[in-house]
């Protein structure tokens, strides 16, 4: 992979994806910029209310063909969008670098890693779904696992490829049509997943994009087709979603923030140390999980504080 982040010049056209056709909403306009380089790289329309509801009804349509489809078929078309996300590594990982300011070896990092739920989620044929068990004599239980429907995903800006990667590929195999609300300052890598998707065999409306803010959000969770809801996000939003899914009765996981405390012991390598605790700040431009919050060090730290700088501005 070559170490240069690519300008966009001329700013991309960000649109919802519905029924396998780019459609531009119809709410107010907003414009994406680069953290690299501080110029508008995209512009479009958030969604209403109306438009979650062409996408939540086009996609409930495709589910009810798609979950009856052998899951052995899923799997292969996910299977083939594995390869094609590989073959396109590159060129993913220059739209995530420049939409979110992480290096290329950190948005590369970050798609491999949704890769590997890829392919957990091709194994998913293999495990259990379903059963029969004698509870008694003459009498036998039985269970079955199902498709919910549409699934709903709201990710944040700053993993724009790994975060929603948790989720696709285990909603699809299992049955589901998917309808993803990335983040509006990072919605150009929602793009070129929904196309490699499609390349790879996906039917329409299977997978759908709806681009926009906090009304668009909350009109995906209100929308009665919607299912589940998977939200990653500051702990205020997830809070904020999770009432307002369960309210609604609806399945909802939301993942929140969290502080990260690291305690250094006296007998702490400097050198390593200063290493670890500099990358866990300044990597993926600081906007991660796992960044380092609090240092609480036994017995002073000025000795590993030189070592923190030296590395944060190397």
């Amino acid at each position: 992979m070559k170490n240069t982040i690519k300008k966009i010049e001329k700013p991309q056209k960000v649109q919802n994806y519905i029924g396998g056709e780019w459609v531009s909403g119809s709410g107010d306009t907003f414009q994406v910029t680069s953290p690299y380089f501080g110029n508008v790289i995209g512009e479009g329309k958030s969604s209403t209310a109306a438009d979650i509801d062409k996408l939540a009804k086009n996609a409930h349509e495709a589910f009810l063909q798609w979950s009856v489809t052998p899951i052995k078929e899923r799997s292969q078309v996910l299977f083939r969008f594995r390869n094609l996300l590989l073959e396109n590594l590159d060129d993913i990982s220059q739209t995530v670098s420049v939409e979110s300011g992480k290096t290329l070896a950190e948005a590369k990092a970050g798609l491999m890693k949704g890769v590997e739920v890829l392919e957990f989620a091709l194994s998913i044929q293999n495990m259990d779904h379903g059963g029969r068990l004698e509870v008694s004599r003459g009498v036998f239980c039985e269970y079955r696992r199902e498709p919910l429907g549409v699934i709903a995903n709201i990710t944040p800006f700053n993993f724009p490829a790994m975060v929603p990667m948790w989720t696709i590929p285990i909603a699809l195999v299992l049955g589901n049509s998917y309808l993803w609300k990335p983040s509006d300052k990072t919605p150009l890598t929602s793009h070129a997943i929904a196309e490699l998707l499609a390349k790879a065999g996906l039917p329409r409306g299977v997978f759908s994009v709806a681009q926009g803010g906090v009304e668009t959000v909350n009109a995906v969770i209100d929308h009665p087709l919607v299912k589940a809801i998977g939200f990653v996000g500051s702990s205020r939003a997830a809070k904020a979603v999770y009432q307002r899914g369960t309210n609604l009765g609806k399945r909802v996981l939301a993942l929140g923030g969290a502080k990260n405390h690291i305690v250094l012991l006296p007998d702490a390598d400097a050198n390593l140390s200063g290493r670890g605790i500099s990358d866990s700040f300044t990597g993926c431009a600081g906007q991660r999980c796992m960044a380092a919050s609090v240092l609480l060090a036994v017995e002073g730290s000025e000795h590993l504080i030189e070592k923190i700088k030296e590395r944060a501005q190397s």
